[in-house]
Protein backbone atom coordinates (compact mmCIF):
# COMPACT_ATOMS: atom_id res chain seq x y z
CA UNK A 1 0.00 0.00 0.00
CA UNK A 2 0.77 3.66 -0.60
CA UNK A 3 2.34 5.21 2.55
CA UNK A 4 2.55 8.12 1.21
CA UNK A 5 0.17 11.48 3.01
CA UNK A 6 -2.18 13.11 0.97
CA UNK A 7 -2.09 16.64 0.24
CA UNK A 8 -3.15 18.87 2.92
CA UNK A 9 -6.04 20.98 2.99
CA UNK A 10 -9.41 22.18 4.75
CA UNK A 11 -11.27 19.93 7.02
CA UNK A 12 -10.33 16.91 6.14
CA UNK A 13 -6.69 17.03 6.31
CA UNK A 14 -5.36 13.63 7.20
CA UNK A 15 -2.26 15.11 8.53
CA UNK A 16 -3.11 17.75 10.27
CA UNK A 17 -5.87 15.16 11.74
CA UNK A 18 -2.53 13.06 12.67
CA UNK A 19 -4.52 10.06 11.08
CA UNK A 20 -3.59 6.67 9.94
CA UNK A 21 -4.49 3.85 7.55
CA UNK A 22 -3.81 0.78 9.19
CA UNK A 23 -3.23 -0.78 5.08
CA UNK A 24 0.16 0.45 6.59
CA UNK A 25 2.23 -1.39 8.78
CA UNK A 26 2.33 -0.35 12.85
CA UNK A 27 5.98 -0.89 12.46
CA UNK A 28 6.29 2.20 10.03
CA UNK A 29 2.67 3.59 12.16
CA UNK A 30 2.89 3.57 15.28
CA UNK A 31 4.03 6.39 16.53
CA UNK A 32 1.56 8.20 14.45
CA UNK A 33 -1.18 6.46 16.45
CA UNK A 34 0.21 7.29 19.72
CA UNK A 35 0.54 11.13 18.54
CA UNK A 36 -3.00 10.94 17.51
CA UNK A 37 -4.02 9.40 20.55
CA UNK A 38 -1.90 12.16 22.91
CA UNK A 39 0.35 9.44 24.06
CA UNK A 40 4.03 9.45 25.34
CA UNK A 41 5.18 6.27 25.46
CA UNK A 42 9.31 4.54 25.32
CA UNK A 43 10.62 3.77 21.92
CA UNK A 44 10.44 -0.54 23.48
CA UNK A 45 6.44 0.14 24.58
CA UNK A 46 5.76 1.59 21.33
CA UNK A 47 6.72 -1.68 19.51
CA UNK A 48 4.81 -3.92 21.24
CA UNK A 49 1.57 -1.30 21.54
CA UNK A 50 2.20 -1.87 17.81
CA UNK A 51 2.13 -5.50 17.78
CA UNK A 52 -1.14 -5.67 19.78
CA UNK A 53 -2.83 -3.34 17.55
CA UNK A 54 -1.48 -5.08 14.21
CA UNK A 55 -2.56 -8.76 15.75
CA UNK A 56 -6.12 -7.52 16.56
CA UNK A 57 -6.59 -5.44 13.46
CA UNK A 58 -5.17 -9.43 10.92
CA UNK A 59 -7.68 -11.04 13.28
CA UNK A 60 -11.09 -8.72 12.80
CA UNK A 61 -10.08 -8.42 9.56
CA UNK A 62 -10.63 -12.24 9.02
CA UNK A 63 -14.53 -11.73 10.36
CA UNK A 64 -15.97 -9.17 8.32
CA UNK A 65 -16.06 -5.01 8.33
CA UNK A 66 -19.36 -4.70 10.24
CA UNK A 67 -18.76 -6.32 13.50
CA UNK A 68 -19.71 -4.67 17.02
CA UNK A 69 -17.23 -3.62 18.69
CA UNK A 70 -17.63 -5.15 21.67
CA UNK A 71 -18.15 -8.43 19.92
CA UNK A 72 -14.33 -7.50 18.06
CA UNK A 73 -13.08 -6.64 21.06
CA UNK A 74 -14.49 -10.25 23.24
CA UNK A 75 -13.57 -12.30 20.29
CA UNK A 76 -9.57 -11.19 20.20
CA UNK A 77 -9.80 -11.19 23.82
CA UNK A 78 -10.78 -15.06 23.55
CA UNK A 79 -8.69 -15.87 20.75
CA UNK A 80 -5.65 -14.10 22.95
CA UNK A 81 -6.52 -15.86 26.32
CA UNK A 82 -5.72 -19.15 24.85
CA UNK A 83 -2.04 -18.80 24.98
CA UNK A 84 -2.55 -18.28 28.99
CA UNK A 85 -0.79 -14.42 28.64
CA UNK A 86 0.28 -12.98 31.99
CA UNK A 87 -1.72 -10.57 33.72
CA UNK A 88 0.47 -7.83 32.53
CA UNK A 89 0.48 -9.05 28.63
CA UNK A 90 -3.54 -8.32 29.05
CA UNK A 91 -3.33 -5.05 30.25
CA UNK A 92 -0.64 -4.19 27.85
CA UNK A 93 -3.23 -5.50 25.15
CA UNK A 94 -6.04 -3.30 26.00
CA UNK A 95 -3.98 -0.45 26.64
CA UNK A 96 -3.44 -1.06 22.85
CA UNK A 97 -6.54 -1.47 21.73
CA UNK A 98 -7.67 1.90 23.83
CA UNK A 99 -4.99 3.93 21.71
CA UNK A 100 -5.59 1.78 18.53
CA UNK A 101 -9.34 3.61 18.83
CA UNK A 102 -8.35 6.95 19.44
CA UNK A 103 -6.05 7.08 16.46
CA UNK A 104 -7.42 4.93 13.83
CA UNK A 105 -8.89 5.82 10.83
CA UNK A 106 -10.20 2.71 9.03
CA UNK A 107 -13.46 2.67 11.35
CA UNK A 108 -15.71 4.63 13.42
CA UNK A 109 -18.25 3.59 16.07
CA UNK A 110 -21.72 4.79 15.99
CA UNK A 111 -24.49 4.34 17.58
CA UNK A 112 -27.17 2.48 15.83
CA UNK A 113 -29.87 4.88 16.82
CA UNK A 114 -28.12 8.19 16.53
CA UNK A 115 -28.48 9.92 13.30
CA UNK A 116 -26.34 12.60 13.44
CA UNK A 117 -22.35 13.03 13.21
CA UNK A 118 -21.72 14.25 16.43
CA UNK A 119 -22.32 10.74 17.89
CA UNK A 120 -19.62 9.11 15.74
CA UNK A 121 -16.79 8.35 17.72
CA UNK A 122 -13.76 9.72 15.49
CA UNK A 123 -13.30 12.90 17.29
CA UNK A 124 -14.17 11.47 21.11
CA UNK A 125 -11.03 11.36 23.13
CA UNK A 126 -12.91 8.97 25.65
CA UNK A 127 -11.93 5.30 25.62
CA UNK A 128 -14.30 3.21 22.48
CA UNK A 129 -13.99 0.10 25.25
CA UNK A 130 -15.91 2.65 28.04
CA UNK A 131 -20.05 2.65 27.47
CA UNK A 132 -19.01 1.59 23.66
CA UNK A 133 -22.08 -0.79 23.94
CA UNK A 134 -24.01 -0.91 20.60
CA UNK A 135 -21.36 0.58 18.72
CA UNK A 136 -21.06 -0.76 15.12
CA UNK A 137 -17.49 -0.48 13.09
CA UNK A 138 -17.34 1.43 10.17
CA UNK A 139 -14.95 1.55 7.64
CA UNK A 140 -12.27 3.89 6.92
CA UNK A 141 -13.87 6.57 7.96
CA UNK A 142 -12.18 9.48 10.09
CA UNK A 143 -14.92 11.68 12.05
CA UNK A 144 -13.04 15.60 11.65
CA UNK A 145 -15.42 17.67 14.05
CA UNK A 146 -18.54 16.75 12.55
CA UNK A 147 -17.66 15.60 9.47
CA UNK A 148 -16.30 12.00 7.91
CA UNK A 149 -13.94 12.00 4.80
CA UNK A 150 -13.73 8.66 3.11
CA UNK A 151 -10.03 7.32 2.63
CA UNK A 152 -8.85 4.90 0.29
CA UNK A 153 -6.58 1.88 0.28
CA UNK A 154 -3.90 4.00 -0.92
CA UNK A 155 -4.54 7.00 1.39
CA UNK A 156 -6.08 8.80 -1.19
CA UNK A 157 -8.72 11.63 -0.07
CA UNK A 158 -12.08 12.65 -1.95
CA UNK A 159 -12.57 16.69 -0.65
CA UNK A 160 -16.27 15.81 -1.41
CA UNK A 161 -16.38 13.62 0.96
CA UNK A 162 -18.53 9.99 1.06
CA UNK A 163 -21.63 9.67 -0.66
CA UNK A 164 -24.56 10.35 2.25
CA UNK A 165 -26.16 6.48 1.38
CA UNK A 166 -22.99 4.90 1.44
CA UNK A 167 -23.66 2.68 4.29
CA UNK A 168 -27.50 1.60 3.19
CA UNK A 169 -25.84 0.98 -0.73
CA UNK A 170 -23.37 -1.14 1.00
CA UNK A 171 -25.47 -3.26 3.13
CA UNK A 172 -28.09 -3.45 -0.02
CA UNK A 173 -25.33 -5.03 -1.92
CA UNK A 174 -24.61 -7.33 1.24
CA UNK A 175 -28.58 -8.46 1.27
CA UNK A 176 -28.29 -9.17 -3.02
CA UNK A 177 -25.31 -10.71 -3.13
CA UNK A 178 -26.33 -12.97 -0.04
CA UNK A 179 -30.07 -13.76 -1.33
CA UNK A 180 -28.14 -14.78 -5.08
CA UNK A 181 -26.23 -17.24 -3.17
CA UNK A 182 -22.82 -15.97 -3.78
CA UNK A 183 -19.89 -17.40 -1.53
CA UNK A 184 -18.31 -15.08 1.36
CA UNK A 185 -15.34 -14.24 -0.54
CA UNK A 186 -17.47 -12.68 -3.35
CA UNK A 187 -18.99 -10.37 -1.23
CA UNK A 188 -16.45 -9.11 0.31
CA UNK A 189 -14.55 -8.62 -3.44
CA UNK A 190 -17.59 -6.48 -4.78
CA UNK A 191 -18.18 -4.18 -1.39
CA UNK A 192 -14.81 -3.59 -1.49
CA UNK A 193 -14.98 -2.66 -5.53
CA UNK A 194 -17.91 -0.61 -4.57
CA UNK A 195 -16.30 1.60 -1.70
CA UNK A 196 -13.19 2.15 -4.09
CA UNK A 197 -15.58 3.58 -6.69
CA UNK A 198 -17.84 5.78 -4.25
CA UNK A 199 -14.65 6.76 -3.19
CA UNK A 200 -13.43 7.88 -7.09
CA UNK A 201 -17.18 9.46 -7.57
CA UNK A 202 -17.66 11.31 -4.28
CA UNK A 203 -21.36 12.21 -3.25
CA UNK A 204 -23.18 11.58 -6.54
CA UNK A 205 -27.10 11.10 -5.56
CA UNK A 206 -28.38 7.83 -6.79
CA UNK A 207 -30.46 9.30 -9.70
CA UNK A 208 -26.85 11.05 -10.98
CA UNK A 209 -25.16 7.76 -11.09
CA UNK A 210 -25.09 5.76 -14.30
CA UNK A 211 -22.86 4.80 -17.10
CA UNK A 212 -20.75 8.00 -17.14
CA UNK A 213 -19.19 7.50 -13.61
CA UNK A 214 -18.77 3.73 -14.20
CA UNK A 215 -16.84 4.27 -18.07
CA UNK A 216 -14.79 6.63 -16.26
CA UNK A 217 -13.48 4.51 -13.37
CA UNK A 218 -12.68 2.16 -15.24
CA UNK A 219 -10.73 4.91 -17.48
CA UNK A 220 -9.03 5.83 -14.00
CA UNK A 221 -8.17 1.97 -13.16
CA UNK A 222 -6.69 0.88 -16.17
CA UNK A 223 -4.76 4.62 -17.55
CA UNK A 224 -4.31 5.83 -13.86
CA UNK A 225 -3.66 2.63 -11.81
CA UNK A 226 -2.97 0.23 -14.40
CA UNK A 227 -4.54 -2.54 -13.06
CA UNK A 228 -4.49 -6.16 -14.69
CA UNK A 229 -7.69 -6.75 -17.27
CA UNK A 230 -8.80 -9.46 -14.98
CA UNK A 231 -8.98 -6.64 -11.78
CA UNK A 232 -10.96 -4.01 -14.28
CA UNK A 233 -13.03 -6.64 -15.03
CA UNK A 234 -13.92 -7.60 -11.50
CA UNK A 235 -14.41 -4.07 -11.06
CA UNK A 236 -16.86 -3.87 -13.45
CA UNK A 237 -18.78 -7.27 -12.56
CA UNK A 238 -19.44 -5.53 -8.90
CA UNK A 239 -20.86 -2.45 -10.09
CA UNK A 240 -23.04 -4.24 -12.91
CA UNK A 241 -23.90 -6.22 -9.82
CA UNK A 242 -24.66 -2.99 -8.02
CA UNK A 243 -26.90 -0.88 -10.48
CA UNK A 244 -28.84 -3.75 -11.62
CA UNK A 245 -30.05 -5.28 -7.89
CA UNK A 246 -29.41 -2.35 -5.43
CA UNK A 247 -30.03 0.64 -7.62
CA UNK A 248 -32.18 -1.26 -10.22
CA UNK A 249 -30.78 1.18 -12.83
CA UNK A 250 -28.93 -1.69 -15.47
CA UNK A 251 -26.06 -0.25 -16.96
CA UNK A 252 -27.61 -1.37 -20.83
CA UNK A 253 -25.12 -1.97 -23.40
CA UNK A 254 -22.34 -1.89 -21.38
CA UNK A 255 -22.19 -4.83 -20.36
CA UNK A 256 -20.99 -6.02 -23.90
CA UNK A 257 -18.76 -3.36 -24.31
CA UNK A 258 -16.68 -1.56 -21.44
CA UNK A 259 -14.45 -5.27 -20.92
CA UNK A 260 -11.07 -5.01 -20.61
CA UNK A 261 -9.40 -8.35 -23.10
CA UNK A 262 -7.48 -10.52 -21.24
CA UNK A 263 -4.83 -12.30 -23.09
CA UNK A 264 -4.03 -15.52 -23.30
CA UNK A 265 -1.67 -16.60 -20.78
CA UNK A 266 -0.11 -20.34 -19.76
CA UNK A 267 -0.06 -21.54 -16.18
CA UNK A 268 3.03 -21.98 -14.47
CA UNK A 269 4.14 -25.06 -13.53
CA UNK A 270 6.53 -26.79 -11.64
CA UNK A 271 8.68 -29.96 -13.16
CA UNK A 272 8.16 -32.98 -10.86
CA UNK A 273 11.55 -33.05 -9.29
CA UNK A 274 10.63 -29.57 -8.38
CA UNK A 275 7.37 -30.80 -6.48
CA UNK A 276 9.20 -33.51 -4.67
CA UNK A 277 12.10 -30.92 -3.43
CA UNK A 278 9.53 -28.53 -2.68
CA UNK A 279 6.85 -31.33 -1.01
CA UNK A 280 10.26 -32.70 0.88
CA UNK A 281 10.22 -28.94 3.03
CA UNK A 282 6.88 -29.12 4.13
CA UNK A 283 5.08 -30.89 7.32
CA UNK A 284 2.49 -31.02 9.49
CA UNK A 285 -1.20 -30.11 8.62
CA UNK A 286 0.20 -26.89 5.66
CA UNK A 287 2.31 -29.75 4.28
CA UNK A 288 -0.31 -32.63 4.25
CA UNK A 289 -2.87 -29.39 3.01
CA UNK A 290 0.16 -29.33 0.14
CA UNK A 291 -0.26 -32.57 -0.54
CA UNK A 292 -3.73 -32.99 -1.33
CA UNK A 293 -3.69 -29.95 -3.58
CA UNK A 294 -1.00 -31.59 -5.74
CA UNK A 295 -1.73 -34.95 -5.31
CA UNK A 296 -6.06 -34.55 -5.87
CA UNK A 297 -5.88 -31.31 -7.97
CA UNK A 298 -8.00 -29.11 -5.34
CA UNK A 299 -8.41 -25.48 -5.56
CA UNK A 300 -6.84 -23.89 -2.31
CA UNK A 301 -10.53 -23.22 -1.34
CA UNK A 302 -11.57 -26.59 -1.78
CA UNK A 303 -9.05 -27.97 0.53
CA UNK A 304 -9.69 -25.91 3.58
CA UNK A 305 -13.45 -26.26 3.16
CA UNK A 306 -13.19 -30.31 3.49
CA UNK A 307 -15.40 -31.65 6.11
CA UNK A 308 -14.93 -35.12 7.88
CA UNK A 309 -18.21 -36.79 5.74
CA UNK A 310 -16.38 -35.60 2.52
CA UNK A 311 -13.09 -38.13 2.61
CA UNK A 312 -13.88 -41.89 2.77
CA UNK A 313 -10.96 -44.26 3.73
CA UNK A 314 -12.49 -47.49 2.80
CA UNK A 315 -13.16 -46.19 -1.24
CA UNK A 316 -10.15 -44.00 -1.51
CA UNK A 317 -11.65 -41.02 -2.64
CA UNK A 318 -12.66 -37.35 -1.49
CA UNK A 319 -15.91 -35.76 -2.46
CA UNK A 320 -15.75 -32.14 -3.31
CA UNK A 321 -18.77 -30.53 -2.39
CA UNK A 322 -19.72 -27.22 -3.44
CA UNK A 323 -16.36 -26.38 -5.84
CA UNK A 324 -15.93 -23.73 -8.12
CA UNK A 325 -19.67 -22.90 -10.06
CA UNK A 326 -21.42 -25.04 -7.09
CA UNK A 327 -19.89 -27.88 -8.91
CA UNK A 328 -19.44 -31.56 -7.20
CA UNK A 329 -17.04 -33.57 -7.97
CA UNK A 330 -14.71 -36.93 -6.96
CA UNK A 331 -11.23 -36.98 -6.80
CA UNK A 332 -8.08 -39.58 -5.77
CA UNK A 333 -6.85 -39.71 -2.50
CA UNK A 334 -3.32 -40.00 -2.64
CA UNK A 335 -2.34 -43.53 -1.78
CA UNK A 336 0.81 -41.72 -0.23
CA UNK A 337 -1.12 -39.64 2.33
CA UNK A 338 -3.60 -41.76 3.21
CA UNK A 339 -1.55 -42.67 6.45
CA UNK A 340 -1.31 -38.79 7.05
CA UNK A 341 -4.68 -38.48 7.10
CA UNK A 342 -5.64 -41.26 9.02
CA UNK A 343 -3.47 -39.56 11.87
CA UNK A 344 -4.60 -36.25 11.50
CA UNK A 345 -8.21 -37.73 11.80
CA UNK A 346 -7.75 -39.31 14.96
CA UNK A 347 -6.13 -36.21 16.58
CA UNK A 348 -9.26 -34.24 14.77
CA UNK A 349 -11.19 -36.21 16.78
CA UNK A 350 -9.86 -35.00 20.06
CA UNK A 351 -10.39 -31.58 18.78
CA UNK A 352 -14.08 -32.07 18.33
CA UNK A 353 -14.29 -34.14 21.60
CA UNK A 354 -12.96 -31.29 23.23
CA UNK A 355 -15.24 -28.55 21.49
CA UNK A 356 -18.07 -30.49 22.77
CA UNK A 357 -17.25 -30.78 26.05
CA UNK A 358 -16.84 -27.46 26.37
CA UNK A 359 -20.03 -26.20 24.72
CA UNK A 360 -18.32 -24.88 21.70
CA UNK A 361 -21.00 -23.90 19.50
CA UNK A 362 -21.39 -25.90 16.11
CA UNK A 363 -19.47 -25.26 12.79
CA UNK A 364 -21.36 -23.46 10.11
CA UNK A 365 -23.35 -25.33 7.78
CA UNK A 366 -24.68 -24.01 4.55
CA UNK A 367 -28.28 -22.66 3.58
CA UNK A 368 -30.71 -23.37 5.99
CA UNK A 369 -29.37 -26.46 7.47
CA UNK A 370 -28.35 -24.51 10.46
CA UNK A 371 -32.09 -23.85 10.94
CA UNK A 372 -33.37 -27.49 9.59
CA UNK A 373 -31.12 -29.16 11.79
CA UNK A 374 -29.83 -27.28 14.61
CA UNK A 375 -27.47 -29.83 16.06
CA UNK A 376 -25.80 -31.22 12.56
CA UNK A 377 -22.91 -28.87 13.40
CA UNK A 378 -21.86 -30.09 16.54
CA UNK A 379 -21.84 -33.45 14.79
CA UNK A 380 -18.54 -35.49 13.90
CA UNK A 381 -19.28 -35.73 9.76
CA UNK A 382 -19.78 -32.07 9.44
CA UNK A 383 -16.57 -30.93 11.20
CA UNK A 384 -13.89 -28.81 9.16
CA UNK A 385 -10.69 -31.41 8.29
CA UNK A 386 -8.60 -28.44 8.75
CA UNK A 387 -10.06 -26.87 11.50
CA UNK A 388 -8.61 -23.52 12.84
CA UNK A 389 -6.73 -23.44 16.16
CA UNK A 390 -8.98 -21.35 18.34
CA UNK A 391 -12.67 -20.26 17.53
CA UNK A 392 -13.51 -17.26 16.29
CA UNK A 393 -16.36 -14.92 15.29
CA UNK A 394 -18.63 -15.89 12.48
CA UNK A 395 -19.06 -13.05 9.71
CA UNK A 396 -22.15 -13.48 8.97
CA UNK A 397 -24.09 -14.49 12.07
CA UNK A 398 -22.06 -13.19 14.29
CA UNK A 399 -21.85 -16.70 16.08
CA UNK A 400 -18.59 -17.52 18.43
CA UNK A 401 -17.39 -21.06 16.90
CA UNK A 402 -14.75 -22.82 15.29
CA UNK A 403 -14.13 -21.95 12.08
CA UNK A 404 -11.63 -23.82 9.50
CA UNK A 405 -8.08 -22.70 8.82
CA UNK A 406 -6.64 -19.27 7.18
CA UNK A 407 -5.64 -19.66 4.12
CA UNK A 408 -3.06 -17.36 4.92
CA UNK A 409 -0.94 -19.45 6.78
CA UNK A 410 -0.10 -21.92 3.88
CA UNK A 411 0.54 -19.10 1.57
CA UNK A 412 3.31 -18.23 3.92
CA UNK A 413 4.26 -22.01 3.91
CA UNK A 414 3.70 -22.34 0.18
CA UNK A 415 6.26 -19.11 0.00
CA UNK A 416 9.39 -20.13 2.35
CA UNK A 417 9.53 -23.61 0.86
CA UNK A 418 9.83 -22.25 -2.84
CA UNK A 419 12.75 -20.25 -1.20
CA UNK A 420 13.96 -22.92 0.52
CA UNK A 421 14.15 -25.54 -2.71
CA UNK A 422 15.75 -22.99 -4.86
CA UNK A 423 12.34 -22.37 -7.60
CA UNK A 424 13.04 -19.32 -9.39
CA UNK A 425 9.48 -19.35 -10.73
CA UNK A 426 6.42 -17.54 -8.77
CA UNK A 427 4.70 -20.51 -6.88
CA UNK A 428 1.58 -20.42 -4.86
CA UNK A 429 -0.75 -22.72 -3.60
CA UNK A 430 -2.50 -22.88 -6.84
CA UNK A 431 0.67 -23.64 -9.51
CA UNK A 432 0.29 -27.02 -7.42
CA UNK A 433 -2.89 -27.96 -8.93
CA UNK A 434 -1.84 -26.80 -12.36
CA UNK A 435 1.05 -29.63 -11.68
CA UNK A 436 -1.07 -31.73 -11.18
CA UNK A 437 -2.76 -31.98 -14.43
CA UNK A 438 -0.14 -31.38 -16.55
CA UNK A 439 2.06 -34.22 -14.83
CA UNK A 440 -1.22 -36.51 -15.17
CA UNK A 441 -1.06 -35.64 -19.18
CA UNK A 442 2.61 -36.59 -19.01
CA UNK A 443 1.84 -39.72 -17.37
CA UNK A 444 -0.63 -40.36 -20.85
CA UNK A 445 -3.55 -40.20 -18.91
CA UNK A 446 -6.94 -39.17 -20.76
CA UNK A 447 -7.29 -35.51 -21.42
CA UNK A 448 -11.21 -35.82 -20.28
CA UNK A 449 -10.45 -37.79 -17.44
CA UNK A 450 -8.00 -34.81 -16.37
CA UNK A 451 -11.22 -32.72 -16.69
CA UNK A 452 -13.51 -34.17 -14.57
CA UNK A 453 -11.20 -34.55 -12.02
CA UNK A 454 -9.77 -30.71 -12.34
CA UNK A 455 -13.68 -29.90 -12.93
CA UNK A 456 -13.76 -28.09 -15.82
CA UNK A 457 -16.80 -27.85 -17.58
CA UNK A 458 -15.04 -27.57 -20.79
CA UNK A 459 -11.83 -29.50 -22.02
CA UNK A 460 -11.12 -26.30 -24.19
CA UNK A 461 -10.32 -25.11 -20.14
CA UNK A 462 -8.34 -28.89 -19.67
CA UNK A 463 -6.53 -28.23 -23.23
CA UNK A 464 -4.03 -24.86 -21.97
CA UNK A 465 -1.77 -27.75 -20.05
CA UNK A 466 -1.06 -29.47 -23.35
CA UNK A 467 1.15 -26.17 -24.20
CA UNK A 468 3.15 -26.34 -20.69
CA UNK A 469 3.46 -30.15 -20.88
CA UNK A 470 7.64 -31.49 -20.88
CA UNK A 471 6.78 -33.03 -24.52
CA UNK A 472 4.52 -30.22 -25.97
CA UNK A 473 1.92 -31.63 -28.43
CA UNK A 474 2.84 -35.46 -29.91
CA UNK A 475 6.57 -35.15 -29.03
CA UNK A 476 7.20 -33.09 -31.73
CA UNK A 477 11.50 -32.98 -31.81
CA UNK A 478 13.24 -29.80 -32.77
CA UNK A 479 14.85 -30.02 -36.18
CA UNK A 480 18.34 -28.81 -34.29
CA UNK A 481 18.18 -32.03 -32.12
CA UNK A 482 18.45 -34.04 -35.44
Amino acid sequence: MDSKEPAKGGKGDLTQNKALSVELKPKDAVRRILEAAGAEVSDKEAFWLGHHMERFVNHTRKHGELLEFPVAVEAYLTFFMQSTPADWQVDQLKQALVLFGRGTERWRWVRPDAGDPASEYGGQKSSPMAGAQGYVLRYRVKASGGKGVLVSAQGEVSPKGPPVELDAWIEGLRRAIRVSHYSIRTEQTYVEHLRRFLLYTGPVPAEELGEKQVQRYLEYLALTRRVAASSQNQAFSALLFFFKRVLVKPLGDMAETARARRGKKLPEVLGKEEVRRFLALTEGTGGLMLRLLYGAGLRLQECINLRVKEVDFERRIIMVRDGKGGKDRTVMMPESARAALVQHFERLRLLWEQDRAAEVDGVWLPDALDRKYPNAGKEWGWQWVFPAKGISVDPRSGRVRRHHVSDNTLHRMVKLAAQRAGIAKPVSAHTLRHSFATHLLENGVDIRTVQDLMGHSSVETTQVYTHVMAKPGLGVRSPLDS
